[in-house]
């Protein structure tokens, strides 16, 4: 449209020179057509014109930011369900497995008491050991010595298994009776802390005049009762040979060892140094070793005096030798219910 308007106008305008030529003789200098008229419409480009580009770049890094802030609180919920669902997993995990983690406990407690008790006693022994060469001694033929033997049992004394304590027989009694009457649970150590019921007393009498000190006796139920069984027997030996015996129990597990431990302390008011080889309680998961050390006490001239566990069920005949032991005969459901808990 402003094309035609421009063609038009520079028509008039040619018609009008034409006329004025004509007209006048002078030259009239030409009319220069308008610069709005000439020249075609341009569009100045302001210089602000560049703010709205940072403005919409400003806009779209607005945009951005927002998207990043939203992405990061969706990935902040996310983590703390994930926290939450992994402590729900970490109680459930700890409500199902509580009971077996508390056997497990107190078998490894059990264990570890043991260990520590056998590594100490181990290194006390290892220190104090003595190397000697036995000396070679040369016998002489038994064809030789028959006859000499024969008549020299004629004319030995062999006295009754039941007369063995028979000359401390007041003492023990007078025990007995202590054992009946309230406990002293702040008694000297080596004395018994608790009280005996009447069928105690019973076995006791039994096991030191019927039997002189020597044999099986049917247990008491669970560990705890007979260990204490064997504390009273302890603590009468003890008023009978002072220091010059040593108590050793067998049983070939240590969590067995380790209820040994807790049940003679607490009767007997002992602590972890009255447990050891130099001490008066030692306590053996082997029968070889036993016998190893009731033959050294022997040939120093002290008394052994041996426990074993109910839950052992054989009995090694070397252990049979020696004048004073207590072997707890355990029922079969107290055999199987040990075997269960291993």
């Amino acid at each position: 449209m402003e094309s035609e308007e421009t063609l038009s106008l520079e028509k008039q305008n040619s018609q009008k020179n034409i006329s004025l030529e004509n007209s006048s003789p002078e030259k009239i200098p030409p009319v220069m057509p308008n610069e709005k008229q000439t020249k075609s419409p341009t569009i100045n480009i302001p210089e602000n014109n560049q703010k709205p580009s940072n403005e919409q770049t400003n806009s779209l890094i607005n945009l951005a930011l927002k998207d990043l802030q939203l992405s990061r609180e969706k990935l902040e919920k996310e983590l703390e369900e994930l926290s939450k669902k992994k402590e729900q997993i970490e109680i459930e995990l700890k409500s199902s497995f509580s009971g077996q983690s508390d056997s497990i406990a107190r078998k490894v407690k059990g264990f570890q008491e043991y260990l520590t008790g056998a590594l100490q006693d181990l290194a006390q022994s290892a220190e104090q050991l003595e190397l000697v060469v036995p000396p070679v001694i040369v016998k002489p033929s038994p064809l030789d010595e028959t006859k000499r033997t024969e008549s020299s049992k004629e004319q030995e004394y062999v006295p009754a298994v039941s007369d063995t304590f028979k000359p401390d027989e007041n003492l023990i009694r007078r025990c007995f009776n202590q054992f009946l009457e309230q406990p002293d649970f702040y008694a000297e150590p080596w004395k018994l802390r608790r009280s005996l019921e009447s069928n105690d007393i019973e076995m006791l009498e039994d096991w030191f005049f019927s039997m002189g000190g020597r044999g099986a006796q049917p247990s008491r139920g669970n560990r705890s009762k007979n260990a204490l069984i064997a504390a009273s027997i302890i603590a009468i030996l003890g008023e009978i040979y002072g220091d010059q015996f040593q108590t050793l129990v067998l049983a070939s597990q240590p969590e067995r060892l380790g209820e040994w431990r807790r049940c003679l302390q607490d009767a007997l008011g002992l602590n972890r140094e009255d447990f050891g080889p130099n001490s008066g309680i030692v306590l053996f998961e082997r029968s070889d070793g036993l016998v190893e050390r009731a033959d050294r006490l022997e040939e120093r001239g002290e008394l052994p005096f041996i426990i074993i566990d109910a839950a052992e069920i054989n009995v090694e005949i070397p252990i049979l030798q020696f004048p004073i032991w207590l072997a707890f005969a355990g029922s079969p459901n107290e055999i199987f219910e040990e075997d269960e808990l291993l």
